[in-house]
């Protein structure tokens, strides 16, 4: 659970990171991105762990609010998942086609850069 939990915060700061302030960036980042402790975010920005805590916990109910409102995350899942389906259907009905595959590649290439 908490590795999943890991992910979701992680993905969701990747799409919602311009809205957060400097201050929950940093903490977000090092919390959940670089694996810091409370103790040692608090030790780096002279703050008690409770008001490090406190932060966290708010920035993550901002980014899961952001994600209930504008669904960028959970849109970009779903194209993932019909992107892999139509790649799949190729290789197994049309694995000679060299137009579609490089099709399928493109897709994938812009859906990458939208992240």
């Amino acid at each position: 659970m908490e590795i999943e939990k890991n992910y979701r915060i992680n993905s969701l700061f990747e799409f919602y990171e311009p809205l957060l302030t400097n201050k929950q960036k940093e903490y977000i980042q090092l919390y959940y991105g670089d694996d810091y402790s409370l103790g040692e975010i608090a030790a780096e920005f002279s703050v008690s762990r409770q008001a490090v805590y406190d932060n966290i916990k708010r920035t993550e109910k901002i980014l899961e609010g952001y994600e209930t409102k504008l669904s960028l995350y959970h849109d970009f899942v779903e194209r993932n998942h019909e992107v892999d389906a139509i790649s799949d259907y190729i290789k197994a009905h049309y694995h000679g086609d060299a137009t579609l595959i490089k099709m399928i590649q493109q897709l994938v290439s812009l859906e990458a850069d939208s992240e």
